[in-house]
C-alpha cells in the first residue's frame, strides 16, 4: 500500500501542478499505468468548480472557456505541449528533421494552430453539451489518459534516452491495465445514473471510446514510427478533445 501511495503522489506530481505536502515521499517508476485515476481527479475537480459555475447562472461559453482554461493550468500544458510539438513536427516531411523540429523549444505556426484548435473543440463541445458537464469531463479525461496507457503498451518508444522513456521501460503488460478499468467502471456509473443512460448506450461509449483512443493512438504511431513523450501529450488531448465532440451527440 506504502509503495501504491508513493506511485500516486509521483503520478500526481508529473502529470498535474496539484500541491503535495513536502512530506509525502515520490516514486516515479510505473506512474503511467495511474494516470486514468489522475484523470478521474481532475474530471472531478474541474466538474465540481463547473458545477459551481452553473449554480452561479454564469452563461454556457463563458463557463466552458473558464473551465478548459483551469483544465490547461491544472495539468502544466503538459499535454498541450505535446499537441503544439508534434504539429510542427509533422509540418516537416523529413523522418530525421520531425524529432529535431520537436525538440526546438521555439514554437511554429503549425504547432499554435492545432494547440488553438484543441482548446476551441473543447470550449466548444462543452458549450454545446445538453448533459451535465461533470459526467462528460470525468469521461473526456479518463479516456485521454487511457488513450495514453494503450500507447505506451502497444506501440515502441521512438529514443530510448527520451526524457519519457521510463514510461515504457516500466511498464508491466496488462497487469497494469487495472487503474485503467477502475477508470471505465467510474465513466460507466457516471454515465449510467447522471445523466440517466440505458446500459446499452453505456456498453456502446465504451466501445467507441476504446476504438477512438486506439485509432488516435495508431495513427500518431503510423506518422512517426514510435512514440515520444510529446505524442504521448497529443494523443491525451486530441482524445480528450474528440471525446467531448462525441459527447455533443448525446
Amino acid at each position: 500500500m506504502k509503495q501504491i501511495l508513493t506511485q500516486i503522489g509521483g503520478a500526481i506530481a508529473f502529470y498535474t501542478c496539484i500541491p503535495l505536502p513536502q512530506t509525502w515521499p515520490l516514486d516515479f517508476d510505473r506512474i503511467a499505468r495511474w494516470a486514468p485515476l489522475i484523470g478521474l481527479l481532475l474530471g472531478i475537480s474541474i466538474g465540481t468548480v463547473d458545477y459551481g459555475l452553473l449554480q452561479g447562472q454564469m452563461p454556457a461559453l463563458t463557463r466552458s472557456a473558464l473551465v478548459v482554461a483551469l483544465w490547461v493550468g491544472l495539468t502544466g500544458g503538459l499535454h498541450l505541449d505535446g499537441v503544439i510539438d508534434t504539429a510542427d513536427g509533422l509540418a516537416v516531411m523529413d523522418q530525421e528533421r520531425r524529432l529535431s523540429v520537436m525538440s526546438d523549444s521555439r514554437t511554429g505556426a503549425f504547432g499554435v494552430m492545432a494547440g488553438s484548435l484543441v482548446l476551441l473543440l473543447k470550449i466548444c463541445a462543452l458549450s454545446d453539451l445538453s448533459t451535465p458537464h461533470l459526467p462528460a469531463l470525468v469521461t473526456a479525461l479518463v479516456w485521454g489518459r487511457i488513450a495514453q496507457v494503450i500507447a505506451i503498451a502497444a506501440f515502441p518508444y521512438l529514443k530510448p534516452e527520451g526524457n519519457s522513456a521510463f514510461h515504457t521501460r516500466s511498464f508491466q503488460g496488462i497487469g497494469d491495465f487495472w487503474p485503467s478499468a477502475i477508470g471505465l467502471i467510474a465513466i460507466a456509473l457516471c454515465q449510467y445514473y447522471w445523466p440517466p443512460v440505458a446500459w446499452q448506450s453505456v456498453f456502446w461509449g465504451i466501445l467507441a471510446g476504446s476504438s477512438l483512443s486506439l485509432g488516435i493512438s495508431y495513427w500518431f504511431y503510423h506518422q512517426f514510427e514510435g512514440m515520444t513523450g510529446d505524442v504521448y501529450g497529443a494523443i491525451v488531448e486530441w482524445t480528450e478533445a474528440l471525446i467531448l465532440c462525441c459527447l455533443t451527440l448525446m
